[in-house]
């Protein structure tokens, strides 16, 4: 006898459980290879570095975490890799849109829409998207393929996402750059990105923003 599937294991469900999981265990793996292979990838010519942008263009929308790979290109490139990181972020979000095309969100819409009161407040929100995705991006905390994936998923615009998403992620990915950039050793700069004092201050102040903004966005809908 075949055990039903239960309906609340949709497509969407899957790829958020994975884009949470994911993230956590690439980091360790980026943090074993960028220490043991320092010294080859300190050769790497320019060609190489675009052949990776390119790659973790697809792999940040869900593998690879933007902010780890900041400190790496930082480390290895200094302000060079901006434009890098950049083509990184965009890239994570476009690919992220396209999945979620092929995934089944009619049916999350379709379980937000059950209750009047949850289907208001998207609603409300969606009159507000770039401020709220500028506000999720702007914290470092937030994972950046599962933030992707819910805006895709609740129907807000792309221009609106690429646009949120460049102005929320640009404090921290320079910020990452530049601690990057200062590291005198990667297993140092991996292991304990936020040492300097200056960094966890204004990590600390992009969620406290992140946090306050989005509080207030989302205490207006519930009135």
């Amino acid at each position: 006898m075949k055990t039903p599937i239960p309906k609340s294991i949709t497509g969407p469900a899957i790829a958020g459980i994975v884009l949470s999981v994911t993230p956590i265990v690439f980091t360790s793996l980026l943090t074993y290879y960028a220490i043991v292979y320092e010294s080859i990838i300190a050769t790497f010519p320019v060609w190489q570095w675009v052949v990776i942008t390119l790659v973790c263009a697809l792999t940040s929308a869900g593998l690879t975490p933007p902010t780890m790979l900041a400190l790496i290109f930082g480390y290895f490139l200094g302000w060079q890799a901006v434009l890098p990181l950049f083509v990184i972020n965009f890239g994570g979000i476009l690919f992220i849109n396209l999945v979620v095309r092929r995934l089944d969100p009619d049916r999350f819409l379709a379980f937000i829409r059950r209750n009047p009161k949850a289907q208001s407040v998207l609603d409300r929100i969606l009159n507000n998207e770039l401020t709220v995705i500028f506000y999720a991006k702007l914290s470092p905390v937030l994972p950046f393929g599962l933030t992707n994936l819910v805006f895709a998923l609740s129907g807000a615009k792309l221009r609106n996402i690429l646009l949120g998403g460049f102005l929320g992620m640009t404090p921290r990915t320079l910020l990452a750059i530049w601690s990057g950039r200062e590291a005198r050793e990667i297993r140092t700069l991996l292991e304990n990105p936020n040492q300097s004092t200056w960094t966890q201050i204004i990590v600390i102040g992009l969620v406290i923003v992140s946090i306050a903004g989005l509080w207030h966005i989302i205490r207006k809908s519930l009135k």
